[in-house]
């Protein structure tokens, strides 16, 4: 299940094949707004919502119409046994679920399934808008943590006024795009998504409450989190799917599960695929495990 964000991408999945051409599920919180329904004579009775890390569905009209993703998925692949079912959603999602080793061996063989991350890196200033390099997450957060950029972090946190901290971040300090690659830093200018994305807290009361209560969400899991060149915010870079939902939209479910799980207000800057995000120190930075190099 959270191959597919606790059902959510199997909902998704199965609407679209209904409504290729619209927007079908827009998540407040852990609640989905009520959307049409293919098995109820596409009536927009059906509510899907996340309940004990489980999506699960409803309908306001066909009472008898509930379960879970993989009943919904049912309804649409109408399959004979569990096993079949699991079959199709693998290989409609991609999820390479189902894999059998003939010998302790076999791995060697398969392709090679592991998610690289890509980044485009920019020197300072910001004005600068044409990347130097594509980075991975492992390499980015290697420049956090060592002392590359120590000495202008100290610099930044010791200047008082706000006019001259952000002209001195803005002059001084290298930034990456997290969200994609791009032949110059402009949303139009994207050539690929990087399936990050960029949530940004400012002028937090207890910083390390909140990394805690964000490496430990039970919805997201963390690819990389930093504390913000002006030290009292934080960087926290998650996954998201651009197959099912624009960046925008990712944008605004997240921000409204923040406001609705932890009371937090997000940079609404992050919305912005070329999204700038200068790299300051953090010799704690987080880093996945998946990300970190050999």
């Amino acid at each position: 299940m959270e191959k597919t964000h606790y059902g959510i991408k199997i909902y998704a999945y199965v609407l679209r094949q209904f409504y290729p051409d619209t927007t079908v599920l827009s998540f407040s919180g852990r609640t989905c707004g009520i959307t049409r329904n293919p098995f109820n004579a596409d009536k927009e009775t059906l509510s899907i919502r996340i309940e004990n890390n489980n999506a699960i569905h409803s309908d306001t009209e066909y009472k008898s119409f509930s379960g879970d993703a993989f009943d919904f998925a049912q309804s649409y692949f109408e399959t004979k046994t569990e096993d079949e079912l699991l079959n199709k959603i693998n290989d409609a999602l991609h999820l390479d679920l189902m894999v059998e080793e003939d010998d302790e061996l076999s791995w060697l063989d398969e392709p090679d399934n592991t998610w690289y991350t890509d980044c485009s890196f920019f020197k300072a200033p910001v004005r600068n808008v044409f990347p130097l390099e594509t980075l991975q997450l492992g390499k980015i957060h290697q420049l956090i943590i060592s002392d590359k950029y120590k000495g202008i972090t100290e610099e930044l946190r010791a200047i008082e006024d706000s006019k001259k901290k952000r002209k001195f971040k803005a002059n001084r300090f290298d930034y990456v795009t997290f969200s994609g690659v791009f032949e110059r830093r402009n949303d139009k200018f994207l050539q690929r998504h990087s399936n990050l994305i960029t949530i940004d807290f400012d002028h937090l009361q207890d910083i390390e409450k909140v990394r805690q209560q964000l490496l430990n969400d039970d919805y997201f899991e963390t690819e990389m989190l930093f504390i913000s060149p002006s030290g009292d915010g934080l960087k926290w870079i998650i996954r998201i799917e651009v197959d099912e939902f624009t960046h925008q939209e990712n944008f605004l479910a997240i921000t409204n599960y923040i406001k609705h799980t932890y009371n937090l207000e997000v940079d609404a800057s992050g919305k912005d695929v070329s999204r700038a995000c200068f790299l300051p120190h953090d010799a704690n930075a987080y880093l996945h495990k998946r990300h970190q190099l050999l």
